[in-house]
């Protein structure tokens, strides 16, 4: 099959590779019909994660019908689905306590030694991220196997295109976790930086839980338009200063919360982003955090700071005394994303959430690493790619018809 895989910094291809395999009972194969790259993804595009092999299948937001499935699999072939980038067992401790990407069955051993080193615990699972995570195969394929499939993945009604679910998979329930992390109370003014894919819809989640106002963060002007008509006061970094801003339009309060949705690489040329930047060059650091800082010093006395966005390893310049005086409340963490799929789902089938405006581009999956490229230089243009495998799939490279698989039930 056709897969985009990981060779090096700034180095993604279109490989040939092995089709995945059932391994376990619980185990489910998907013929992908969409996926799509998501910002985290330039993470590992710029080398900032570590235990990246060369070969491995990168991709973490994806869909498809079910092609095979385990003895123990609760799917049926011929089923749509969406699967959450969380691999989640469903029966540790964790997972009991619906916190899904904290799951300590996932990962195996040989992988969570090392995470267990870096992050004082073992890190759940998850898709197509680094060996830190698991090393498995992930989305951007034409093909994937999903390990604990009777859990994770979410069947979708056939009347409900792709574009309006593939985001259950990630950033939709992302967002909603960042809003909800943030315990907005009604009347509260919420601040986000960092309009992208996730940013957007924590925005558009902020409101729906009971916001009053909601300031977007950035400096690109297409997202900072996307972020306005989602109704949300806008503020381009590059043309105000931040936190003068952010105190007149609070009355000289600051915001009541605060949501990072930039995380590790910060943008712009502050004099601590500009350090930041030269110590990552230099290999010495790998954290950009000038955001983080900027919402800390931006909040109310009281405040609550939620921080979807991904970080990697150890920060320095934290502006620790600031967060202990002004009586701060720190939320955090990769989401549980199976917690809020069944939700998230029955409000997109009512209307009450779109999912689909902020796609830029569907293209074929034979184009990813050019998109890949793209999506890294060109932010302005590209939102949110999405990535078809059916655009370019030939007949005779069909997993069902190769291997004779069974038509479903």
């Amino acid at each position: 099959m056709r897969a985009l895989t990981f060779h090096g910094r700034h180095d993604v291809r279109v490989d040939n590779v092995p089709d995945p395999e059932i391994v376990l009972p619980r185990d489910a194969i998907l013929k992908v019909t969409s996926t799509a790259i998501c910002g985290s993804d330039l993470h590992l595009y710029d080398g900032y994660i570590p235990t990246m092999r060369a070969g491995d299948i990168l991709g973490h937001e994806f869909m498809g019908e079910v092609v095979e499935v385990g003895s123990k699999s609760t799917l049926k072939k011929g089923q749509r689905v969406v699967v959450p980038f969380t691999i989640s067992c469903g029966s540790c401790f964790f997972c009991e306590k619906q916190q899904y990407s904290a799951c300590d069955n996932s990962n195996p051993a040989e992988t969570s030694d090392a995470s267990e080193t870096l992050m004082g615990h073992a890190m759940g699972a998850a898709f197509g991220y680094a060996h830190l995570t698991g090393g498995y195969a992930g989305g951007q394929a034409e093909y994937v196997r999903v390990p604990f499939s009777d859990v994770g993945p979410i069947v979708v009604p056939d009347h409900l295109d792709d574009d309006k679910v593939l985001f259950l998979s990630d950033i939709l329930p992302t967002g909603w976790h960042a809003a909800v992390n943030a315990d907005i109370e009604p009347g509260d003014t919420v601040a986000v930086w960092g309009c992208g894919p996730v940013g957007l819809f924590a925005i558009q989640s902020a409101f729906k839980l009971g916001a009053h106002r909601v300031i977007a963060i950035d400096h690109y002007p297409s997202r900072l338009m996307l972020a306005k008509k989602l109704g949300a006061d806008i503020l381009d970094y590059r043309e105000v200063e931040v936190l003068e801003a952010l105190k007149e339009l609070t009355g000289g309060i600051g915001p009541d919360a605060v949501i990072d949705c930039v995380g590790m690489e910060s943008h712009g040329l502050a004099i601590d982003n500009l350090m930041d930047t030269a110590k990552a060059h230099l290999m010495i650091g790998t954290e950009r955090p000038h955001a983080l800082r900027q919402m800390i010093i931006a909040c109310r006395k009281g405040g609550r700071v939620s921080i979807p966005g991904v970080y990697g390893g150890f920060a320095d310049k934290f502006p620790l005394g600031q967060l202990m005086e002004k009586g701060l409340t720190i939320k955090s963490g990769q989401t549980p994303v199976q917690k809020y799929t069944k939700d998230l789902l029955k409000l997109i089938e009512e209307n009450e959430l779109d999912t689909t405006f902020m796609i830029s581009h569907r293209e074929p999956l034979n184009d990813a690493a050019e998109l890949y490229q793209k999506w890294h230089d060109e932010q302005d243009t590209y939102t949110k790619i999405v990535l078809k495998p059916g655009m370019d799939r030939k007949p005779e490279t069909d997993r069902a018809a190769a291997r004779q698989v069974e038509p479903a039930e």
